[in-house]
This record gives C-alpha cells, structure tokens and sequence, in this order.
C-alpha cells in the first residue's frame, strides 16, 4: 500500500470509566498517527475477547490500564506499512498480535507486564492499528483471520501452561475444566503431544465436542462432584495428573489438589468461579501434595513462536463459535459473550 493510501483515520472502540459495558464507546474516525521508525501499520481484519476483556470495562481487572483505551488484546491482520529501521516485517505480511508487547522472551517483570495490549496499550478493536514490530509474530499459514485472531491470550495461557515451567511429555496426563478458550486449546495441545487429556463439564453436549477434540476421558463436575478424586483413579497406576491446566479459582482448587501427582503442576490462569465466600485451600496444600502451583499471565513471544509452528505441524485449528460479529457490533458481542453464549473463542470480523 502506497502513503497516499493509507488512511488518514479508523473505526475504533475505545473504553471510558469502568461503568460496565456502556463504557464503551465507538468512534467512526480515530486518526491514524505516523509510523515510527520501528513500527508498523497493520490492517486488522479480526479480533477475537477474552474474559479479561469484559472485566476491564466492569472496573474489575486487577492488572494494569489506562483510560481510552482501545479494547483488544488479540487480532490479526496485514502489515500494510513499515517504518524505516523495520527489521522483522514487510508489507503484505500476515501477523498476530503479542498480549504483552514487552514480553519478548524469558520471565515477566513489572516492566513488561505493564504493556498489556488493550489495557495500557491501544489493543485491536479497530480497523487499523499501529504496533511496534517487536509486538507481533507471524500468523500459522494453515489459519484464517478468525482463526488466527484467536491465538493471542487464550492459546497462548494454554501453551505456557504446559511448557512454561516442567514442559509437557508424551505419555504425561493433562486435567482440564470447562469449555473456555484456555481449556480447549489445551485439549488439542496436549493430545498433539501425546498426552492423555481429562476433561471436565457439566453438559452432555459439550462432553460429546469435548470427546471430538480428543479428549480421553470426560467428567461431568455435577454428577461427580468429587471428580479431583476421580481424575486421579484414571491416571497410570492412580497417581494423579502430571499437568492441571485451573481456571475455576477457589471453588476448583481442592479438587485440582485431589488430582494432581507428586511433583505435578497446576497452573491457575483464572477464577472464572468467583472468589466467593466458600473455605479457600490453605496455603500448605502443595506441601501436603508435594506440587507445584503457579500463576500464569500469558505467555512470551519465544513461546508464542514455538506453539505457531506446534500449530501449523499438527495441523490444529482453534475452535471459534458459529456466531461472529461485526465490529460496530462489538458491545453486544460482550454481553453475548458475559451471558456465555459462546462456544469456543468469540470473534469479531474487522472490515
């Protein structure tokens, strides 16, 4: 694309106060600033939400943001500009947006886990978007936009849940909850690597899409209520799950311990069951399990580059809801997906 057609402005959300969902604001025409010398435009053609997206607006997000800014830590899209010292991408380059634009490789610090896309930093709910080229990787050929917009957050937790700390090995037993995005990226990693996958539900319906993603085993939480014990009794010689990918928060924690194997590893990316008044474990409990319980933000771009080509090897393809929206339409997509509606990862076509 030539300079004389770039656009001069863009169609974009952008979040303002913490009043829920009605924070949010649309504008038709955000100019667009000059790329830098190490940025590059990109023409976003799909963006996808995460739970920390409706949480942000609500005023419950406990990391950091600024106020204006543009929703959206996952999109893809095509470079369509490069400024003069950029390196790693050239116009017509199909790319994939990094939730932390800081975290390049290695371990967070409080430097580059406060340069959150879309909480600090102008995110993907736009037509066009300017981002430092370190902020992106290429997206995995084998996907479409919809697809690829969905690897940021979700797929990304998942994949440094199993390889971020003692990485995942054929053989191994992986233990998931639900059918959120983290959860079902899981799935699919861990059976492309020759684990054996857990499941747990609480729908026949979703058991049977659960079982099609190459699930081993389903466990319906309702009718087991003790399924961290149940879990545990299906592994090898019943001695507990190597990896716990934890999304409940406390309400899934015990069970998660009840699981769990000597020196395994829960990771918890989320409390998607509140924090509410029920007994919280004490914190001896990985004592008591001998394991290891760590909190996971995401992932680096070292790590998203790995999974990409763990993608495009075994062929994976992220599950995405029938439904997709508009870009205008990005509000009710908030509450369609608050009133989890969705199945899989919501996506918002960008034109």
């Amino acid at each position: 694309m030539s300079s004389t057609s770039i656009p001069k402005t863009t169609q974009a959300w952008t979040v303002q106060g913490k009043d829920g969902f009605d924070s949010l604001k649309f504008d038709q025409a955000t100019p667009v600033p000059k790329v830098s010398d190490y940025e590059v435009l990109v023409k976003l053609h799909a963006a996808s939400l995460n739970y920390r997206d409706l949480i942000i607006p609500k005023g419950k997000y406990p990391f950091a943001q600024a106020d204006g800014v543009v929703p959206g830590s996952d999109g893809a899209g095509e470079v369509i500009a490069v400024g003069s010292k950029v390196t790693r991408f050239k116009n017509g380059a199909k790319v994939v947006t990094l939730f932390n634009q800081g975290h390049l490789g290695g371990s967070l610090n409080p430097q580059t886990g406060a340069t959150g896309l879309g909480g600090v930093i102008d995110g993907t709910l736009r037509q066009y978007g300017i981002f430092n080229e370190n902020g992106l990787v290429d997206m995995p050929a084998s996907l479409n936009w919809l697809e690829g917009s969905t690897l940021s957050c979700a797929a990304l937790t998942a994949w440094n849940a199993l390889y971020g700390l003692k990485p995942l090995q054929p053989g191994q037993t992986v233990l998931t909850q639900g059918t959120g995005g983290v959860s079902i990226f899981a799935v699919q990693f861990a059976k492309a690597a020759g684990a054996t996958v857990i499941a747990t539900t609480s729908s026949v319906k979703k058991a049977e899409v659960l079982k099609k993603l190459g699930a081993d085993h389903v466990i319906n939480y309702r009718d087991e209520t003790e399924w961290g014990t149940k879990a545990k009794e299906l592994t090898l010689n019943k001695e507990g799950v190597d990896h716990i990918v934890e999304v409940g928060g406390p309400p899934t924690l015990a069970q998660s311990f009840n699981a769990i194997k000597i020196d395994g590893v829960i990771s918890i990316i989320g409390f998607l069951g509140g924090v509410g008044k029920e007994k919280q474990p004490s914190f001896l409990e990985p004592l008591n399990h001998i394991c290891n319980l760590r909190g996971v933000l995401v992932g680096n771009r070292v790590q998203f580059e790995d999974m990409n080509r763990a993608i495009e090897i075994n062929k994976i393809k992220p599950v995405v809801d029938d439904k997709v929206f508009a870009l205008a339409d990005a509000k009710e997509a908030y509450q369609y997906m608050w009133d989890q509606k969705h199945f899989g990862k919501l996506t918002i076509k960008i034109e």
